[in-house]
Protein backbone atom coordinates (compact mmCIF):
# COMPACT_ATOMS: atom_id res chain seq x y z
CA UNK A 1 0.00 0.00 0.00
CA UNK A 2 1.42 3.58 -0.97
CA UNK A 3 2.14 5.45 1.88
CA UNK A 4 0.47 8.71 2.59
CA UNK A 5 2.57 12.17 1.82
CA UNK A 6 2.45 15.81 3.42
CA UNK A 7 4.62 18.30 2.37
CA UNK A 8 6.30 20.95 4.64
CA UNK A 9 6.58 24.36 2.91
CA UNK A 10 7.40 28.27 3.93
CA UNK A 11 6.82 31.46 3.54
CA UNK A 12 10.27 31.89 3.44
CA UNK A 13 14.13 30.30 4.38
CA UNK A 14 15.02 29.45 8.29
CA UNK A 15 11.19 29.83 8.96
CA UNK A 16 12.21 26.04 10.66
CA UNK A 17 10.67 23.68 8.02
CA UNK A 18 13.53 21.84 8.72
CA UNK A 19 13.19 21.35 12.72
CA UNK A 20 9.60 20.80 12.45
CA UNK A 21 10.14 17.82 10.01
CA UNK A 22 12.65 16.39 12.31
CA UNK A 23 10.53 16.68 15.65
CA UNK A 24 7.30 15.63 13.36
CA UNK A 25 9.53 12.27 12.08
CA UNK A 26 10.12 10.92 15.45
CA UNK A 27 7.06 12.09 17.51
CA UNK A 28 4.95 9.97 14.47
CA UNK A 29 8.20 7.02 14.76
CA UNK A 30 7.14 6.98 18.25
CA UNK A 31 3.47 6.67 17.81
CA UNK A 32 4.53 3.56 15.82
CA UNK A 33 4.46 4.74 12.03
CA UNK A 34 6.87 4.25 9.31
CA UNK A 35 8.22 7.63 8.70
CA UNK A 36 10.76 8.64 5.52
CA UNK A 37 11.84 12.06 5.79
CA UNK A 38 11.97 14.07 1.81
CA UNK A 39 13.32 16.56 0.43
CA UNK A 40 13.10 17.10 -3.32
CA UNK A 41 15.84 19.66 -3.65
CA UNK A 42 18.12 20.90 -1.09
CA UNK A 43 20.91 23.39 -1.01
CA UNK A 44 24.01 23.30 1.49
CA UNK A 45 27.35 22.39 1.84
CA UNK A 46 26.74 20.79 4.62
CA UNK A 47 26.45 17.03 3.61
CA UNK A 48 26.44 13.51 5.14
CA UNK A 49 27.45 10.31 3.58
CA UNK A 50 24.10 7.60 3.65
CA UNK A 51 23.93 4.30 4.37
CA UNK A 52 23.79 3.22 0.65
CA UNK A 53 26.86 4.92 -0.39
CA UNK A 54 25.96 8.67 -1.33
CA UNK A 55 25.23 11.77 -0.22
CA UNK A 56 22.56 14.03 1.22
CA UNK A 57 21.84 17.14 2.92
CA UNK A 58 22.53 17.19 6.16
CA UNK A 59 19.17 18.09 7.51
CA UNK A 60 17.39 15.14 5.75
CA UNK A 61 19.97 13.28 7.54
CA UNK A 62 19.15 14.05 11.12
CA UNK A 63 15.32 13.34 10.14
CA UNK A 64 16.12 9.91 9.10
CA UNK A 65 17.60 9.65 12.86
CA UNK A 66 14.46 11.27 13.94
CA UNK A 67 12.84 8.75 12.22
CA UNK A 68 15.09 5.80 13.21
CA UNK A 69 16.16 4.92 9.71
CA UNK A 70 19.44 4.21 7.86
CA UNK A 71 19.42 7.47 5.50
CA UNK A 72 19.19 7.07 1.84
CA UNK A 73 20.00 8.95 -0.86
CA UNK A 74 16.15 9.04 -1.75
CA UNK A 75 15.85 11.20 0.88
CA UNK A 76 17.39 14.28 -1.19
CA UNK A 77 17.53 13.20 -4.53
CA UNK A 78 18.75 16.47 -5.72
CA UNK A 79 21.58 18.01 -3.83
CA UNK A 80 23.12 21.32 -4.91
CA UNK A 81 26.26 22.01 -3.19
CA UNK A 82 27.79 26.18 -4.30
CA UNK A 83 31.07 26.58 -5.52
CA UNK A 84 31.19 30.39 -6.19
CA UNK A 85 28.43 33.40 -6.05
CA UNK A 86 26.39 31.73 -9.19
CA UNK A 87 27.16 28.12 -9.53
CA UNK A 88 26.95 24.63 -8.06
CA UNK A 89 27.71 20.91 -8.11
CA UNK A 90 24.65 19.33 -8.57
CA UNK A 91 24.42 15.55 -7.17
CA UNK A 92 21.49 13.69 -8.24
CA UNK A 93 20.20 10.58 -6.08
CA UNK A 94 23.89 10.76 -4.18
CA UNK A 95 26.14 11.26 -7.32
CA UNK A 96 28.03 14.21 -9.02
CA UNK A 97 25.58 14.78 -11.52
CA UNK A 98 27.52 18.15 -13.36
CA UNK A 99 27.89 21.86 -12.48
CA UNK A 100 25.83 24.44 -13.65
CA UNK A 101 25.25 27.91 -12.90
CA UNK A 102 22.37 29.37 -11.48
CA UNK A 103 20.79 30.27 -14.46
CA UNK A 104 21.50 27.47 -16.55
CA UNK A 105 20.33 25.03 -14.18
CA UNK A 106 16.68 26.97 -14.30
CA UNK A 107 16.48 25.67 -17.71
CA UNK A 108 17.67 22.00 -16.27
CA UNK A 109 15.37 21.35 -13.68
CA UNK A 110 12.79 19.57 -15.84
CA UNK A 111 15.37 16.80 -16.66
CA UNK A 112 15.86 16.37 -12.48
CA UNK A 113 12.02 15.85 -12.03
CA UNK A 114 11.83 11.90 -13.12
CA UNK A 115 14.57 11.69 -10.77
CA UNK A 116 12.87 13.36 -8.06
CA UNK A 117 9.51 11.52 -8.12
CA UNK A 118 11.84 8.19 -9.08
CA UNK A 119 13.32 8.78 -5.60
CA UNK A 120 9.78 9.93 -3.91
CA UNK A 121 7.81 6.83 -5.59
CA UNK A 122 10.76 4.45 -3.46
CA UNK A 123 10.47 5.82 -0.53
CA UNK A 124 6.35 5.74 -0.28
CA UNK A 125 6.92 2.29 -1.18
CA UNK A 126 8.96 1.37 2.11
CA UNK A 127 6.68 3.91 4.72
CA UNK A 128 3.14 4.39 6.63
CA UNK A 129 4.13 8.41 5.60
CA UNK A 130 6.35 10.66 3.96
CA UNK A 131 7.08 13.74 5.41
CA UNK A 132 8.36 15.91 2.55
CA UNK A 133 10.24 19.72 3.32
CA UNK A 134 10.27 22.04 0.60
CA UNK A 135 12.89 24.63 0.12
CA UNK A 136 13.17 28.25 0.44
CA UNK A 137 9.72 30.30 -0.24
CA UNK A 138 6.94 28.76 -1.61
CA UNK A 139 5.96 32.33 -2.99
CA UNK A 140 8.77 32.77 -5.17
CA UNK A 141 6.53 32.80 -8.48
CA UNK A 142 9.47 33.77 -10.17
CA UNK A 143 10.99 30.55 -10.10
CA UNK A 144 8.11 28.84 -10.79
CA UNK A 145 8.74 27.54 -14.04
CA UNK A 146 9.85 23.71 -13.95
CA UNK A 147 10.03 24.07 -10.33
CA UNK A 148 10.85 20.72 -8.17
CA UNK A 149 11.63 21.65 -4.63
CA UNK A 150 8.25 23.58 -3.93
CA UNK A 151 4.81 23.54 -5.71
CA UNK A 152 6.27 22.15 -8.95
CA UNK A 153 6.82 19.20 -6.84
CA UNK A 154 3.88 19.12 -4.77
CA UNK A 155 1.88 19.19 -7.78
CA UNK A 156 3.33 16.81 -9.95
CA UNK A 157 3.16 14.36 -7.32
CA UNK A 158 -0.53 15.47 -5.78
CA UNK A 159 0.92 16.07 -2.31
CA UNK A 160 -1.18 18.52 0.18
CA UNK A 161 0.76 21.03 1.33
CA UNK A 162 1.07 22.73 5.35
CA UNK A 163 2.31 26.25 5.02
CA UNK A 164 4.89 27.37 7.88
CA UNK A 165 5.71 31.07 8.88
CA UNK A 166 7.94 32.31 11.26
CA UNK A 167 6.23 34.84 13.38
CA UNK A 168 9.79 35.71 14.90
CA UNK A 169 10.73 37.91 11.75
CA UNK A 170 8.03 39.81 12.02
CA UNK A 171 4.95 40.04 9.05
CA UNK A 172 4.14 36.41 9.51
CA UNK A 173 0.48 37.40 8.47
CA UNK A 174 1.35 39.27 5.45
CA UNK A 175 3.56 36.55 4.62
CA UNK A 176 0.90 33.63 4.56
CA UNK A 177 -2.02 35.58 3.27
CA UNK A 178 0.37 37.21 0.71
CA UNK A 179 1.60 33.39 -0.44
CA UNK A 180 -2.03 32.82 -1.09
CA UNK A 181 -2.37 35.73 -3.14
CA UNK A 182 0.61 35.39 -5.36
CA UNK A 183 0.89 31.33 -6.38
CA UNK A 184 -1.32 30.39 -8.95
CA UNK A 185 -4.99 29.17 -8.33
CA UNK A 186 -3.97 25.39 -9.07
CA UNK A 187 -0.84 25.73 -6.37
CA UNK A 188 -3.25 27.46 -3.82
CA UNK A 189 -5.61 24.76 -3.65
CA UNK A 190 -2.95 22.21 -2.12
CA UNK A 191 -2.06 24.45 0.51
CA UNK A 192 -4.58 23.00 3.02
CA UNK A 193 -2.96 24.17 6.40
CA UNK A 194 -0.41 26.49 7.66
CA UNK A 195 1.88 26.60 11.02
CA UNK A 196 3.02 29.62 12.31
CA UNK A 197 6.25 28.86 14.35
CA UNK A 198 8.70 30.39 16.46
CA UNK A 199 6.30 32.33 18.77
CA UNK A 200 7.63 34.42 21.97
CA UNK A 201 5.83 35.17 24.83
CA UNK A 202 2.17 34.75 25.45
CA UNK A 203 0.50 32.74 22.87
CA UNK A 204 -2.94 34.51 23.47
CA UNK A 205 -1.67 37.71 21.94
CA UNK A 206 -2.07 35.99 18.93
CA UNK A 207 -4.87 34.47 18.60
CA UNK A 208 -6.97 37.01 16.49
CA UNK A 209 -3.81 36.87 14.28
CA UNK A 210 -4.29 32.72 13.98
CA UNK A 211 -7.74 33.83 12.82
CA UNK A 212 -7.17 36.21 10.57
CA UNK A 213 -4.72 33.93 8.50
CA UNK A 214 -7.93 31.13 8.77
CA UNK A 215 -10.20 33.64 8.03
CA UNK A 216 -8.57 35.71 4.77
CA UNK A 217 -6.89 32.05 2.98
CA UNK A 218 -9.44 29.28 3.89
CA UNK A 219 -6.47 27.15 5.32
CA UNK A 220 -6.67 24.88 8.51
CA UNK A 221 -4.98 26.55 11.36
CA UNK A 222 -2.74 23.61 12.24
CA UNK A 223 -0.37 25.36 15.47
CA UNK A 224 0.86 28.38 17.01
CA UNK A 225 4.62 27.00 17.68
CA UNK A 226 6.37 28.61 20.68
CA UNK A 227 10.48 28.96 20.06
CA UNK A 228 12.23 25.61 20.53
CA UNK A 229 14.84 26.94 23.02
CA UNK A 230 16.69 23.83 22.37
CA UNK A 231 17.14 23.87 18.78
CA UNK A 232 21.00 25.26 18.61
CA UNK A 233 21.74 21.84 20.34
CA UNK A 234 20.45 19.98 16.70
CA UNK A 235 23.11 19.93 13.80
CA UNK A 236 22.89 23.22 12.01
CA UNK A 237 22.32 23.00 8.19
CA UNK A 238 23.80 26.20 7.62
CA UNK A 239 26.42 27.92 9.05
CA UNK A 240 24.27 31.03 10.25
CA UNK A 241 22.70 28.16 12.40
CA UNK A 242 26.04 26.98 13.74
CA UNK A 243 26.93 30.86 13.94
CA UNK A 244 23.86 31.65 16.44
CA UNK A 245 24.57 29.62 19.15
CA UNK A 246 28.91 30.41 19.10
CA UNK A 247 28.99 34.12 20.12
CA UNK A 248 32.08 34.58 21.86
CA UNK A 249 31.95 35.30 25.25
CA UNK A 250 33.78 38.69 26.82
CA UNK A 251 36.08 36.92 29.26
CA UNK A 252 36.94 33.16 29.54
CA UNK A 253 36.47 31.34 32.41
CA UNK A 254 39.93 29.55 33.44
CA UNK A 255 40.66 25.80 32.03
CA UNK A 256 38.09 27.09 28.87
CA UNK A 257 40.01 25.77 25.87
CA UNK A 258 39.86 28.30 23.09
CA UNK A 259 39.31 27.02 19.69
CA UNK A 260 39.49 29.16 16.37
CA UNK A 261 37.95 28.62 13.48
CA UNK A 262 38.03 31.04 9.95
CA UNK A 263 34.99 30.91 8.41
CA UNK A 264 35.48 30.59 4.61
CA UNK A 265 33.22 31.67 1.90
CA UNK A 266 32.85 27.73 0.83
CA UNK A 267 32.91 26.22 4.25
CA UNK A 268 31.54 22.52 4.03
CA UNK A 269 30.40 19.73 6.83
CA UNK A 270 30.37 22.05 9.56
CA UNK A 271 28.79 19.99 11.45
CA UNK A 272 32.49 18.86 12.55
CA UNK A 273 31.97 21.55 14.85
CA UNK A 274 28.89 21.36 16.18
CA UNK A 275 29.70 18.79 19.58
CA UNK A 276 32.75 21.75 20.27
CA UNK A 277 30.34 24.38 19.90
CA UNK A 278 28.03 22.66 22.93
CA UNK A 279 31.50 20.95 24.46
CA UNK A 280 31.29 23.23 28.12
CA UNK A 281 35.22 22.88 27.84
CA UNK A 282 35.35 24.75 24.82
CA UNK A 283 35.25 28.54 23.57
CA UNK A 284 34.59 27.97 19.99
CA UNK A 285 35.38 31.26 18.31
CA UNK A 286 34.06 31.70 14.75
CA UNK A 287 36.31 34.26 12.66
CA UNK A 288 34.94 36.27 9.94
CA UNK A 289 35.81 38.88 7.75
CA UNK A 290 39.27 38.75 8.19
CA UNK A 291 39.08 39.33 12.20
CA UNK A 292 42.58 38.48 13.88
CA UNK A 293 43.33 35.42 15.36
CA UNK A 294 42.87 35.67 19.39
CA UNK A 295 45.95 35.59 20.66
CA UNK A 296 45.39 32.89 23.57
CA UNK A 297 44.16 30.25 20.83
CA UNK A 298 44.72 26.79 21.90
CA UNK A 299 43.90 25.15 18.29
CA UNK A 300 43.20 26.42 15.23
CA UNK A 301 40.58 24.12 12.79
CA UNK A 302 40.80 24.72 9.14
CA UNK A 303 37.28 23.07 8.35
CA UNK A 304 36.10 21.57 5.18
CA UNK A 305 35.87 23.16 2.21
CA UNK A 306 33.88 22.97 -1.36
CA UNK A 307 36.76 24.56 -3.37
CA UNK A 308 39.55 24.49 -1.82
CA UNK A 309 41.99 26.85 -3.54
CA UNK A 310 39.62 28.99 -3.71
CA UNK A 311 39.36 28.87 -0.14
CA UNK A 312 42.98 29.35 0.39
CA UNK A 313 43.19 32.22 -1.85
CA UNK A 314 40.31 33.70 0.73
CA UNK A 315 42.02 32.85 3.76
CA UNK A 316 45.41 34.45 2.31
CA UNK A 317 43.25 37.82 1.83
CA UNK A 318 42.45 37.74 4.96
CA UNK A 319 45.66 37.75 6.65
CA UNK A 320 45.09 34.59 8.42
CA UNK A 321 47.54 32.65 6.73
CA UNK A 322 49.99 35.28 8.79
CA UNK A 323 48.48 34.70 11.69
CA UNK A 324 48.47 30.79 11.01
CA UNK A 325 51.72 30.69 11.20
CA UNK A 326 52.57 32.95 13.81
CA UNK A 327 50.44 30.79 15.96
CA UNK A 328 52.58 27.23 15.20
CA UNK A 329 55.61 29.04 15.96
CA UNK A 330 54.59 29.99 19.38
CA UNK A 331 53.68 26.54 20.11
CA UNK A 332 50.41 26.50 19.18
CA UNK A 333 48.19 23.44 17.42
CA UNK A 334 46.50 23.26 14.03
CA UNK A 335 44.38 20.93 12.67
CA UNK A 336 42.60 20.39 8.87
CA UNK A 337 39.63 18.33 8.15
CA UNK A 338 39.00 17.46 4.50
CA UNK A 339 39.90 20.72 2.80
CA UNK A 340 41.55 22.28 5.31
CA UNK A 341 44.13 19.39 5.44
CA UNK A 342 44.58 20.10 1.55
CA UNK A 343 45.19 23.60 2.40
CA UNK A 344 47.85 22.65 5.21
CA UNK A 345 50.03 21.07 2.23
CA UNK A 346 52.81 22.71 0.02
CA UNK A 347 50.97 22.30 -2.91
CA UNK A 348 47.20 21.94 -4.07
CA UNK A 349 46.72 20.67 -7.70
CA UNK A 350 43.49 20.97 -10.08
CA UNK A 351 44.62 19.88 -13.56
CA UNK A 352 41.18 18.81 -14.55
CA UNK A 353 39.10 21.96 -13.26
CA UNK A 354 37.49 19.95 -10.56
CA UNK A 355 36.62 22.72 -8.18
CA UNK A 356 37.15 25.67 -10.55
CA UNK A 357 39.11 26.63 -13.44
CA UNK A 358 41.97 24.50 -13.65
CA UNK A 359 45.14 25.23 -11.86
CA UNK A 360 47.68 25.04 -8.82
CA UNK A 361 47.91 26.46 -5.21
CA UNK A 362 50.95 27.03 -2.89
CA UNK A 363 49.87 25.73 0.27
CA UNK A 364 50.70 27.11 3.55
CA UNK A 365 53.53 24.41 4.13
CA UNK A 366 52.81 23.28 7.80
CA UNK A 367 52.55 19.42 6.63
CA UNK A 368 55.18 17.36 3.92
CA UNK A 369 52.40 16.63 1.42
CA UNK A 370 50.63 17.76 -1.85
CA UNK A 371 47.22 17.36 -2.96
CA UNK A 372 46.14 16.32 -6.69
CA UNK A 373 42.32 17.16 -6.82
CA UNK A 374 40.75 14.10 -8.97
CA UNK A 375 37.11 13.63 -10.33
CA UNK A 376 36.13 10.44 -8.14
CA UNK A 377 34.71 11.39 -5.19
CA UNK A 378 35.26 9.16 -1.67
CA UNK A 379 31.98 8.93 -0.15
CA UNK A 380 32.18 5.56 2.65
CA UNK A 381 31.49 5.70 6.70
CA UNK A 382 34.83 4.93 8.60
CA UNK A 383 35.98 3.58 12.19
CA UNK A 384 39.12 3.06 13.47
CA UNK A 385 41.50 4.95 15.66
CA UNK A 386 44.20 8.02 16.44
CA UNK A 387 47.47 6.26 16.13
CA UNK A 388 49.10 8.60 18.46
CA UNK A 389 46.93 7.33 21.59
CA UNK A 390 45.01 4.49 20.12
CA UNK A 391 41.59 6.25 20.84
CA UNK A 392 38.59 5.45 18.34
CA UNK A 393 36.76 7.40 16.26
CA UNK A 394 33.63 7.00 14.05
CA UNK A 395 33.38 9.83 10.98
CA UNK A 396 33.07 9.50 7.61
CA UNK A 397 34.98 10.69 4.14
CA UNK A 398 33.55 12.74 1.42
CA UNK A 399 36.40 14.42 -0.17
CA UNK A 400 37.84 14.40 -3.98
CA UNK A 401 41.55 14.34 -4.09
CA UNK A 402 44.38 12.43 -3.67
CA UNK A 403 47.32 13.38 -0.80
CA UNK A 404 50.67 12.21 -0.82
CA UNK A 405 54.38 13.09 0.44
CA UNK A 406 57.07 12.19 3.40
CA UNK A 407 54.23 14.05 6.04
CA UNK A 408 51.92 10.59 5.32
CA UNK A 409 54.69 8.63 7.03
CA UNK A 410 53.11 10.46 9.97
CA UNK A 411 49.34 9.40 9.59
CA UNK A 412 47.26 11.14 12.06
CA UNK A 413 44.39 8.53 11.94
CA UNK A 414 44.30 4.89 11.16
CA UNK A 415 40.91 3.47 9.91
CA UNK A 416 39.61 0.09 9.86
CA UNK A 417 39.74 -0.89 6.30
CA UNK A 418 40.39 -5.05 6.06
CA UNK A 419 40.43 -4.66 2.16
CA UNK A 420 43.37 -2.44 2.47
CA UNK A 421 46.19 -4.66 3.05
CA UNK A 422 47.62 -1.58 5.34
CA UNK A 423 48.58 -2.01 8.54
CA UNK A 424 46.80 -4.38 10.57
CA UNK A 425 44.73 -4.81 8.32
CA UNK A 426 43.74 -1.31 8.16
CA UNK A 427 44.66 1.71 6.11
CA UNK A 428 46.35 5.09 6.93
CA UNK A 429 44.34 8.57 6.37
CA UNK A 430 46.00 12.06 7.05
CA UNK A 431 49.66 13.62 8.37
CA UNK A 432 51.17 14.83 11.54
CA UNK A 433 53.94 17.74 11.64
CA UNK A 434 57.27 16.13 12.79
CA UNK A 435 56.53 18.46 16.05
CA UNK A 436 53.41 17.10 16.59
CA UNK A 437 51.67 20.02 16.57
CA UNK A 438 49.70 20.15 13.24
CA UNK A 439 47.87 17.72 11.47
CA UNK A 440 45.47 17.13 8.61
CA UNK A 441 42.99 14.10 7.79
CA UNK A 442 40.24 13.34 5.53
CA UNK A 443 38.17 11.83 8.29
CA UNK A 444 35.32 14.56 9.29
CA UNK A 445 33.20 13.55 12.18
CA UNK A 446 35.48 12.21 14.55
CA UNK A 447 34.38 14.68 17.41
CA UNK A 448 31.21 13.29 17.67
CA UNK A 449 32.62 10.68 19.37
CA UNK A 450 32.92 11.55 23.11
CA UNK A 451 36.21 9.38 24.03
CA UNK A 452 38.07 10.76 20.84
CA UNK A 453 36.84 14.90 22.20
CA UNK A 454 38.03 14.41 25.61
CA UNK A 455 41.94 13.16 23.75
CA UNK A 456 41.90 16.44 21.80
CA UNK A 457 40.87 18.66 25.02
CA UNK A 458 43.27 16.34 27.27
CA UNK A 459 45.67 17.09 24.83
CA UNK A 460 45.05 20.79 24.66
CA UNK A 461 45.39 21.21 28.39
CA UNK A 462 41.82 20.95 29.74
CA UNK A 463 41.81 20.20 33.21
CA UNK A 464 40.36 16.77 33.84
CA UNK A 465 36.73 16.50 34.69
CA UNK A 466 36.28 18.72 31.55
CA UNK A 467 34.75 17.53 28.36
CA UNK A 468 32.06 15.97 30.03
CA UNK A 469 29.33 16.08 26.96
CA UNK A 470 27.49 13.32 26.03
CA UNK A 471 26.67 14.34 21.99
CA UNK A 472 25.30 11.77 20.79
CA UNK A 473 23.19 10.90 23.62
CA UNK A 474 22.68 14.62 23.92
CA UNK A 475 21.01 15.17 20.40
CA UNK A 476 18.50 11.99 20.85
CA UNK A 477 17.16 14.03 24.00
CA UNK A 478 16.79 17.03 22.07
CA UNK A 479 14.76 14.94 19.62
CA UNK A 480 12.09 13.66 22.14
CA UNK A 481 11.72 17.08 23.43
CA UNK A 482 11.45 18.56 19.80
CA UNK A 483 8.50 15.72 19.54
CA UNK A 484 7.20 16.71 22.76
CA UNK A 485 7.37 20.11 22.15
CA UNK A 486 5.20 19.45 18.89
CA UNK A 487 2.59 17.34 20.37
CA UNK A 488 2.06 19.53 22.68
CA UNK A 489 1.40 22.64 20.11
CA UNK A 490 0.62 21.18 17.15
CA UNK A 491 -3.21 19.27 16.09
CA UNK A 492 -1.41 16.00 14.91
CA UNK A 493 -4.79 14.51 14.62
CA UNK A 494 -5.64 17.37 11.77
CA UNK A 495 -2.32 17.38 10.77
CA UNK A 496 -2.14 13.81 9.99
CA UNK A 497 -5.97 13.93 8.37
CA UNK A 498 -4.50 16.35 6.00
CA UNK A 499 -1.88 13.31 4.04
CA UNK A 500 -2.58 11.23 1.55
Amino acid sequence: MTARALMFQGTGSDVGKSLIVAGLARLLTRRGLKVRPFKPQNMSNNAAVTADGGEIGRAQALQARAARVASSVHMNPVLLKPQSETGAQIVVQGRVFGTARATDYQSRKAELLPHVLDSFSRLRGDADIVLVEGAGSASEVNLRANDIANMGFARAADVPVVLIGDIDRGGVIASLVGTAAVVEPEDAALIRGFLVNKMRGDPALFAAGMAVIAQRTGWAPLGLVPHFRDAHRLPAEDIFGLEAGTAAPLSVKAGTVRIAVPVLPSISNFDDLDPLRLEPAVDLVLLRNGAPLPADTDLVILPGAKTTIRDLSALRAAGWDVDILAHVRRGGRVLGLCGGYQMLGREIDDPDGVEGPPGAAVGLGLLDVITTLTGDKSLVAVTGRTVADGVPLAGYEMHMGRTIGPGTARPLVRLDDPRSGGPAGGRDDGAVSADGRVAGTYVHGFFADDRQRAAWLARLGAPAGQGGLAYEAMVEETLDALAAHLEQHVDIEALLALAR
